[in-house]
């Protein structure tokens, strides 16, 4: 995507979310608007924080892995590192979690409070190698920093 459509869906996302600021309902709407308009992509979806591990929360795609220890695979390493990853090839990742065979390509981004406290992370894979570059990265930030400020993240 172009920097003008992830700037169309990041004002569509403010749309969709509206006054809401349920968490839960947020982050479900957003997983479901992101798998409706990205392109090429085989699973979208948070992982939330709970202790030292990553539980799944709402998601689109098959089944996935239910708790990701912080530092391993490329949602507990960017979850523990607080910054993006983006994986060319996820076959080169060292520790990479294959919840899908399918997958060979990733973006993890985290989702940090302006506090500085981590609530999880947006994970999207592809089928597609290199699918995911700087453009994404800067596309779908807006996107989690439009989930930090819509979201009540109490829980």
């Amino acid at each position: 995507m172009r920097k003008e459509a992830y700037e169309k869906l990041e004002r569509e996302l403010r749309l969709l979310l509206g006054p809401e600021t349920n968490w839960l309902a947020n982050l479900a709407n957003t997983s479901a608007l992101l798998w409706q308009r990205l392109e090429d992509i085989n699973w979208v979806g948070f992982y939330l924080l709970e202790g030292d591990e990553l539980v799944l929360g709402p998601f689109q795609g098959k089944p996935a892995c239910v708790r990701i220890a912080l530092g391993r695979g490329v949602c507990g390493t960017s979850a523990q590192a607080g910054r993006s990853i983006l994986v060319p090839d996820v076959r080169q990742f060292p520790g990479h979690i294959a919840c899908d065979a399918a997958s060979r390509s990733e973006i993890v981004l985290p989702m940090i409070t302006k506090e500085g406290e981590l609530i999880g992370v947006l994970d999207v894979d592809s089928p597609s190698l290199q699918r995911f570059g700087p453009e994404e990265e800067r596309g779908l930030t807006a996107i989690v920093n439009t989930l930090m400020e819509k979201c009540d993240w109490e829980r």
